[in-house]
């Protein structure tokens, strides 16, 4: 994925946290996944977002601590029972305090 370098139009948050922006692929849609990611995230006290994307994946952008946004890449990367990640694709770079909570946003599929 690409990354946008602070100051060009991404505003920095200023207590060091970090952005994850990830896609992940497999079997992740229809098995519960974007509630996996809610939970996880939730419980790691993180804010964003999941959703389904065309082609079935599932985007993920989260911001918080550094070491959370890590524990969650791999949360990502195992999934829930009945997933199957074939592969995770992510970028980290400085949050932007866009987030009041961690939400799923509705997308392309509705299937869990």
């Amino acid at each position: 994925m690409a990354s946008c370098s602070p100051g060009r139009g991404w505003p920095m948050a200023s207590d060091g946290a970090e952005r994850l922006d990830a896609t992940v692929s497999g079997r992740v849609q229809g098995v519960g996944f974007r509630w996996f990611v809610r939970d996880e995230a939730e419980r790691m006290g993180l804010t964003g977002w999941v959703a389904n994307e065309p082609g079935g994946t599932v985007r993920v952008v989260a911001e918080g601590d550094p070491e959370a946004i890590a524990q969650l890449v791999e949360r990502l990367r195992q999934g829930p029972p009945g997933a199957h990640v074939g592969d995770l694709r992510f970028d980290r770079r400085p949050a932007t305090g866009e987030f009041d909570a961690f939400g799923i946003r509705s997308g392309w599929h509705g299937g869990d």
